[in-house]
């Protein structure tokens, strides 16, 4: 079970501790109104830990990759194995450009809280389009990976209602709802608000920059406990600079380049630029960001995505793929 990088020793742990957590709510429901709330945060934490493991291995051997990247599947919220076509073949080649299907500016380039809130909905219509054309796509070429997809997908599904038909075996003679209720907060409430969150993170790095520019292209939140708490997630210019980027060297090479990269987009403190854009900025419009560069869709129709394109450099392509 050796690592590619001691730094993914804290990854490792995370998973772990998030593991941990769900079988203490399960074999006492009382403990859910404390746990859940840091049940919902590590979800979220192994939203970025899938993120980094795709793009970097965290283990040397290909069968703890493919089951770190299972249970990885059941606390993200969706089958990992389809960061491939969404974001490693989709979002790092356009860079929120026309094509790519998690774009900020679809029907508009407002930034607004009523456009984030329905931005995860968008973009996971539009996501589906890339993940439909890849699955068919290595049905043919690739038969081994894609008996892997149709077993995480039934990881991703069966783990949820197994977890459920568990709670409801373990508490079924008790009060009437507690499995309902255990299930829902100590499971299916954080693998929710891990996929939501990480697609809200990507509207915010995106919205609002200059998509054509060599650095100013992402938003990066540079705060210690933010990069601390979602393993350098933050970093966001630099990783779209060195996709193949270890996770543990991004502020290293953020620093190289922060001097080149517009203030604007240099963010420290996560809540107060969410507080600013969304509740000041309303009532003081100079609060808010605004468009760096041309507007990434202007002059151009959006269009699904399509997977039929020269794939890109190898470094991108995850070590699941």
């Amino acid at each position: 079970m050796s690592l590619h990088n001691h730094a993914d020793f804290r990854s490792v742990l995370w998973v772990l501790i998030a593991i941990t957590l769900v079988a203490i709510q399960y074999s006492d429901p009382s403990w859910v109104i404390y746990l859940s709330p840091i049940s919902c945060y590590l979800a979220i934490a192994c939203g970025t830990i899938s993120h980094n493991h795709n793009h970097r291995a965290t283990f040397k051997s290909p069968r703890w990759n493919h089951l770190f990247g299972h249970v990885l599947t059941l606390f993200y919220g969706y089958p990992t194995l389809m960061w491939v076509p969404t974001h490693n073949l989709n979002h790092h080649q356009f860079v929120n450009r026309p094509g790519d299907a998690t774009a900020t500016w679809r029907y508009t380039n407002k930034h607004s809280i009523w456009v984030v809130l329905s931005y995860p909905f968008v973009s996971g219509y539009f996501q589906s389009f890339p993940i439909r054309e890849y699955i068919e796509k290595v049905k043919t070429r690739k038969p081994k990976l894609y008996a892997r997809i149709r077993f995480q997908y039934v990881v991703w599904m069966g783990g949820y209602i197994g977890l459920g038909v568990l709670a409801a075996v373990l508490y079924h003679n008790q009060q009437t709802g507690l499995g309902l209720y255990l299930w829902f907060f100590s499971v299916i409430l954080p693998a929710i608000l891990s996929s939501t969150v990480i697609m809200f993170f990507n509207f915010i790095q995106h919205i609002h920059t200059d998509a054509w520019s060599e650095h100013d292209h992402s938003r990066n939140f540079t705060g210690w406990w933010f990069n601390f708490l979602f393993f350098n997630n933050g970093y966001h210019t630099a990783h779209h600079d060195h996709p193949g980027m270890h996770w543990s060297e991004l502020p290293r090479a953020h620093a190289a380049i922060a001097a080149t990269i517009d203030p604007q987009l240099n963010e420290r403190n996560l809540f107060w630029f969410v507080f600013r854009q969304y509740v000041l900025a309303p009532v003081f419009p100079s609060l808010g960001t605004h468009q760096i560069g041309p507007v990434p869709g202007e002059g151009h129709k959006p269009e699904t995505p399509q997977m039929e394109r020269p794939e890109p450099a190898a470094e991108l392509v995850g070590r699941d793929a």
